[in-house]
């Protein structure tokens, strides 16, 4: 007779997993005093960490509303995340870039992870970890043409 556990599909696995890690950042970001980060932050974190975005880019990665987004990139630039840059061929043209803060906090969240991972390596082993990473990656790449897609929000 097999093991009920065994038979939980990956992609549950996969989000219970993912649950879990992102639980556990939110946590240690507000016990490290980032305590007015909400989960959609890290979209727009991301998505900035290369090069500066247009509201309605933003939303369509986000999913919501062009008001919705603007709503959150005002609570993102009073909590110095980012900031609105108007280019000087056309100042209405607004676009929304990484700021310093933003910077920062991207930088946290990656040390945070690693302290997750390393949780992890502790339970199961650093060898298991590392070929979970990889395996993860490969299939990952192997079915978005060999890039790393934008991380969105589901729903």
């Amino acid at each position: 007779m097999s093991d009920p556990v065994d038979e939980v599909p990956i992609a549950r696995l996969l989000a219970v997993a993912y649950r879990q890690l992102i639980d556990g950042l939110h946590r240690r970001l507000a016990e490290r005093g980032w305590d007015d980060v909400r989960p959609a932050y890290g979209f727009v974190l991301l998505a900035l960490r290369d090069a500066d975005a247009k509201v309605t880019d933003l939303a369509a990665l986000l999913g919501v509303s062009k008001q919705a987004t603007s709503k959150l990139i005002d609570q993102m630039v009073e909590g110095r995340y980012v900031t609105r840059v108007a280019p000087a061929s056309d100042a209405r043209q607004r676009t929304i870039a990484l700021a310093p803060r933003g910077r920062e906090l991207l930088a946290a969240v990656e040390g945070i992870y690693g302290e997750l991972e390393g949780e992890w390596a502790n339970l199961v082993g650093t060898q298991a970890v590392a070929r979970l990473h990889k395996t993860l990656t490969e299939v990952v790449l192997a079915t978005h043409g060999g890039a790393f897609p934008t991380v969105r929000p589901t729903g």
